[in-house]
């Protein structure tokens, strides 16, 4: 069976015959809020009543994730433009800090993914028992790097990535600090795309705590079957109504099906892995189970191959940079490609194109290529 995660003096586990325990159960309730702190606390409260161990949210500066310019973006409630609703979520340092301490008050651990320099040294200020790196994040090599230097558990998501991608982020952790979820970046995932051996694949090569973070719509099949592969964590999306217009809230579970999440994931850690895959086997169907598990073998789902170099991050000019300039600090940032513009060089470039000149016009917004400079 998979590792142990030790947060805040807790030892969460995938459990199974003579081995007690249960994995931590997530409610990623992101942005779901939209800003408004009464929503958050009812979000906080539903989350509770529905099982969940720990609440996860988003601390959103929209600048410290796109450009203005990456346009419109394809998600499940349809296309927006993501960087202006980003602007429209971000809200003071004071907001989370209140609901940290309402979902403490709560029995609940505070989680929260940062995705820049600044909402990371903020969310350090507020002292949190943890902190959450999502998928895109995991090559923005300074962002690691600044996390790691808290010296705080963290939860690693791997959607949307290659093995080497990684095993290069997890360098910079003791591996009894992470947690590494398997993940699938795609809204919604398939079921069939989940390959879920490869969490023993990860705890195996990496020596880590695994878990997942599913994207499926299903709330029992991948939670499950994930903690029968040796799941410590399962994070989940969660809502109020799917017809609730928050970002993630046409994949995420409303209270009732997250409820059915916990309990499936709390009966699978009080089996055997046979006893799960047999279970789902019987009401699903071999094939589908077969399929779901798949061979362990890390690579890229088919879902989201795709968004691989542009759901990640790569390096971006900030502004219309002239050919013959030469490249210095604030001219360019580490954000997210998207749909419209080209992906740029790794993030772990950002301090070696400083003091090069550019060989032509990049315009704002665009990813900088070796070309470029």
């Amino acid at each position: 069976m998979g590792k142990d995660f030790i947060l805040d003096g807790k030892a969460y586990s995938s459990g199974g015959p003579g081995r007690p325990g249960r994995p931590l159960v997530i409610a990623e309730l992101g942005t779901s809020h939209g800003a408004d702190p009464v929503k958050a606390r009812e979000l906080v409260d539903a989350a509770a009543l529905a099982g969940a161990g720990c609440v996860k949210f988003q601390m959103v500066y929209a600048d410290e994730i796109l450009h203005p310019n990456t346009g419109e973006v394809a998600l499940p409630g349809g296309l927006i433009r993501l960087y202006d609703t980003f602007k429209r979520l971000e809200v003071p340092l004071s907001f989370y800090a209140d609901i940290k301490a309402y979902a403490e008050s709560k029995g609940l651990l505070f989680l929260c993914t940062p995705f820049g320099p600044r909402s990371a040294r903020e969310l350090w200020e507020l002292t949190p028992k943890a902190v959450k790196i999502a998928s895109p994040e995991l090559n923005y090599t300074a962002l690691v790097q600044q996390v790691a230097g808290y010296g705080l558990p963290v939860f690693l998501s791997a959607g949307v990535s290659r093995l080497g991608d990684i095993e290069e982020a997890l360098g910079f952790f003791p591996p009894e600090k992470v947690c590494l979820l398997h993940c699938v970046t795609a809204y919604p995932a398939p079921e069939r795309d989940y390959n879920l051996r490869t969490l023993e694949s990860f705890s195996a090569v990496f020596g880590t705590a695994v878990g997942v973070s599913d994207h499926s719509t299903d709330p029992e099949l991948i939670p499950a079957l994930a903690v029968a592969m040796g799941a410590a964590a399962v994070e989940k999306h969660f809502c109020m109504s799917r017809s609730d217009p928050g970002l993630d809230d046409p994949i995420a579970l409303p209270p009732e099906s997250f409820a059915r999440m916990v309990r499936a994931v709390n009966h699978a850690a009080a089996l055997g892995r046979e006893e799960v895959t047999a279970a789902f086997s019987r009401e699903r169907g071999e094939a589908l189970v077969r399929a779901v598990l798949g061979d362990g073998v890390k690579r890229l789902a088919p879902s989201e191959k795709a968004n691989y170099e542009r759901t990640n991050r790569s390096l971006h000019a900030l502004r219309d940079i002239a050919e013959g300039e030469v490249l210095e600090a604030g001219m360019t940032g580490v954000l997210r490609t998207e749909k419209v513009l080209r992906p740029g060089l790794p993030p772990s470039w950002a301090e070696r194109i400083i003091g090069r000149k550019a060989r032509r016009f990049i315009p704002a917004g665009e990813g900088i290529r070796f070309e470029d400079c």
